[in-house]
Parts: C-alpha cells; structure tokens; sequence
C-alpha cells in the first residue's frame, strides 16, 4: 500500500523540536488519543537530538526459512534495503519487527545510510545490531535492546509504506513522530498543526510554573492554573521574557 507522505510544514517541526513527548502526550489525551506512545523503545545515544518527522514505514513478518536466506539481500528491491534508499530526507523510518529483539531490525550501516541521506531518525521496536556504534552516530534512533543475530533468523521484510503497529501503537505513513529522551509519540498527521500549537502554549505555562515553584509556590491554584491570579500572572511573566 503506497501512501503519499503529507508535508510537515517548518513552522510546526521547529515547535515540535522545543516541546517534550510528556506534554504532546497530555494534548493527544484531551483529543481522546490513549494509545499513540511507542512502548519500550529507548534512544540508543544518551545525547542524540529530539527526533521530529514523518512516518515512513516498513514492517516485517515472521520469516519463512525458504524465502528468507542471506542472499535475498542481493535483490535490489529487498524491501528493508528499499526503505532505506526509499526514505525521504526529513522522515523517520518507523520498522513494526513484532515487538520481537530476538533478531535485529537493522545495524550501523545501513543506520548510517539513513543518517547520510537526510532521513531525521529510525524508529524499530525489535532491536539494532552494531548499537554502541549506532549510539554514537550522533543520530535519533530507538530500540527495544541490543540484538546481534541477523534480521533473516526470525524477521521477514514484507511491506514498505503501509500502516503499521510499532510497540503497540498505530502508525500510519505520514504521522508525524516526536522522539525525546522520555520516548516517541505518534501525531495523527491531521492533528499535527494543531497539537504542536497548543503544545507550544502549554510548554509556555509549564516554564512558568517551574519557576515559581522553584521560587517556593505551592501547587494548588497554580497547576492547573485555577486561581485567576496565577492567569494575571502568567500574562504577565510571558510580557516580561517575550514568550
């Protein structure tokens, strides 16, 4: 199923890039969303970048030892080696491996050939080989864990572009991903303008109200602002630091 990717505009991908998964999670929540986080998938860098884009999907099935041996990598139109070629500059390539890290979903070379072509980062909720390198990149990529034996042991690439399951959560080609150090979470891709708007406004807030906690406020009235004069007083620190 080939899906057109919709445009992520740049307005809305540098609001995402200052805004965290736990409060695009809440925003998500209010619009009744309760199942857009990608479950047990850790960063494999402590200090690899917010990771912001499309979907861009592959997904595997359990492989069928005949149809699945080292030299089916020779075929150009392999559809692991595909996506990565296929993967546009600025989407994420998001792998459904089953939730299943006992092979791994890809390794250091071709994560480097992502990184290399522009792509914004690579999403399997199995597991990398070759992770120590992987985390070094210097480049947003998330696993489950560490996973030497080749993906042809137990993965069989079937289908790039289609809707997918990703640790638990659906991802359709285009939705856009927001990866910090908390995790990934899956916008609907009609939605995305609008939670990153709202979420922008709420990281506002939430700025505010750490620092007057941090000056000694107690939380009642503050979070969540039910006294009108936490409002006043938001208005105003907002005047005062341009935010």
């Amino acid at each position: 199923m080939e899906t057109e990717m919709t445009k992520l505009s740049d307005t809305t991908r540098n609001k995402l890039r200052t805004i965290s998964t736990a409060t695009v999670a809440t925003a998500l929540y209010k619009r009744g969303f309760r199942n857009q986080c990608i479950q047990d998938v850790h960063p494999l860098g402590p200090d690899q970048p917010t990771l912001v884009g499309e979907a861009f999907t592959l997904r595997y099935m359990p492989a069928r030892e005949d149809l699945n041996k080292l030299e089916v990598f020779r075929d150009r139109s392999h559809p692991q080696r595909k996506a990565v070629e296929d993967c546009p500059p600025g989407a994420v390539l998001v792998m459904d491996s089953r939730k299943d890290a006992r092979a791994a979903s890809a390794g250091a070379i071709l994560v480097t050939r992502l990184m290399q072509r522009g792509v914004a980062g690579v999403i399997t909720d199995g597991g990398f080989r070759d992770s120590v390198e992987i985390g070094k990149l210097g480049f947003p990529a998330y696993h489950h864990r560490p996973s030497a034996p080749t993906n042809l042991t137990l993965h069989q690439a079937i289908e790039i572009n289609g809707p997918i399951g990703c640790g638990d959560a659906p991802v359709f080609p285009g939705d856009v991903i927001l990866g910090d150090g908390d995790g990934v979470m899956v916008i609907p891709a009609h939605l995305a303008d609008e939670i990153a708007n709202e979420a922008f406004e709420m990281t506002a807030f939430e700025d505010f109200v750490t620092e007057q906690v941090q000056q000694g406020r107690g939380i009642f009235g503050l979070y969540p602002a039910t006294d009108e004069q936490t409002l006043k007083d938001f208005a105003e620190w907002r005047k005062k630091t341009g935010r």
